[in-house]
């Protein structure tokens, strides 16, 4: 079997689809993007798909090392994305081949359903009550929210105030009988997330995700000396390299690589290890579309570690495109009592309809994230 053609589709509501063809008819399917930058990855995808064309794709891992190792220059979140998508589509291709799911390839089950959670709230949290008690008349019983809008490294304590009231809110509203994160999506910096945390600690929220930007990863250790709340990062880090220094200072109770960034399936299942040599947890980050997901949930199902799966059906980013919109087979994404089942079609389970990515390709905009800005008129995190 050989490549012949690699293809991409941007489309709505900011997401990228890679198809991979080849002389036998066996075609895969990846998702490399990078969320506001996905012609900047499309354009990598296809100088890295020039060293494919023509070659055997059942050789994943030498693949994977010559996309790697190849060029002088490397990682970085553009060529780790558009890697990450290439990898996917090659063990699409090499379940589908074989007549096997891929987390067979990896090893087998270890779980037999995958606990998810869903977003609520939106970028600046609001309606967040009614939000909650929609989808858990879903089925749903685990959610995330954004902890906070705008944060100046040095916040009044009516910033504080508010955005501890929402949480508060939470838990008068449903006990313990429902669990939520709380995403400080970066938007804090040292200086005050010493005192959110503090302030959120007697509301147990289940994690804290992002407490800090991970170019600031040396305070991940100094801020979980703290609190007794579980820390979460990862989905700014795009190789194990980067993961190593964070695992050997300590402080994270999760780690949440993303399947579309951080080199694929291949380099999230050595991750996945490192962490578990940790004694730290697993919970990709998956705000993308359903091969970003069905990767996700086959590195899960192979993993011992794996807490938890971020998915994106009903987020807030999703107005123009759904994730089940591309999917033929959406049975296979049916939720059961909040968590998924294994997929049971070989490769990675997802039937795309390509009729439905090529039509909204053609329409299809460019996505960029918001510019937000502080009172005093600087450019704030988003």
């Amino acid at each position: 079997m050989k490549i012949t053609r690699l293809s991409t589709y941007r489309v709505a509501p900011r997401w990228m689809f890679l198809k991979i063809e080849t002389d036998e008819g066996v075609v895969g399917w990846g998702e490399p993007v990078i969320e506001g930058r996905a012609r900047t990855v499309e354009a990598a995808v296809h100088e890295l798909g020039e060293q494919l064309v023509g070659k055997d794709p059942a050789r994943i891992n030498d693949h994977w090392q010559v996309m790697y190792r190849g060029g002088f220059y490397r990682g970085g979140a553009v060529f780790m994305s558009a890697l990450a998508g290439i990898d996917q589509a090659l063990w699409d291709i090499k379940g589908k081949a074989l007549g096997v799911p891929v987390y067979q390839l990896l090893g087998g089950l270890v779980r037999d359903r995958m606990k998810t959670y869903c977003w609520v709230g939106g970028d600046r949290p609001a309606d967040i009550i009614e939000q909650i008690r929609a989808r858990v008349a879903l089925g749903y019983d685990t959610f995330k929210l954004n902890a906070c809008e705008e944060m100046p490294l040095l916040a009044p304590s009516r910033t504080i105030d508010a955005a501890v009231a929402k949480v508060a809110e939470i838990r008068e509203a449903f006990g313990q009988s429902i669990e939520f994160g709380l995403d400080f999506h970066g938007r804090v910096g040292w200086p005050m997330a010493k005192t959110l945390i503090r302030e959120l600690e007697p509301y147990r929220p289940l994690f804290i995700e992002e407490p800090v930007l991970a170019e600031q990863a040396e305070y991940y250790p100094r801020l979980a000396e703290q609190t007794a709340i579980p820390l979460a990062a990862g989905e700014r880090m795009f190789s194990r390299t980067e993961f190593k220094s964070v695992f050997a200072a300590g402080g994270l109770s999760i780690v949440q690589p993303d399947l579309s960034h951080a080199g694929g399936i291949t380099e999230c299942m050595k991750i996945a290890a490192m962490a578990e040599a940790h004694d730290v947890a697993l919970a990709p980050h998956c705000p993308l579309g359903p091969v970003a997901l069905a990767a996700c949930l086959h590195v899960d199902f192979a993993s011992w570690n794996a807490v938890l799966q971020e998915q994106s059906i009903g987020i807030h980013y999703n107005a123009d495109g759904e994730l089940l919109d591309y999917v033929r087979n959406k049975d296979a994404f049916t939720l059961h009592n909040g968590s998924m089942l294994p997929f049971t079609q070989p490769g990675l389970g997802v039937e795309i309809d390509e009729e439905v990515v090529v039509e909204r390709a053609r329409r299809a905009g460019d996505w960029r994230n918001p510019l937000w800005r502080h009172e005093d008129g600087s450019v704030a995190e988003w």
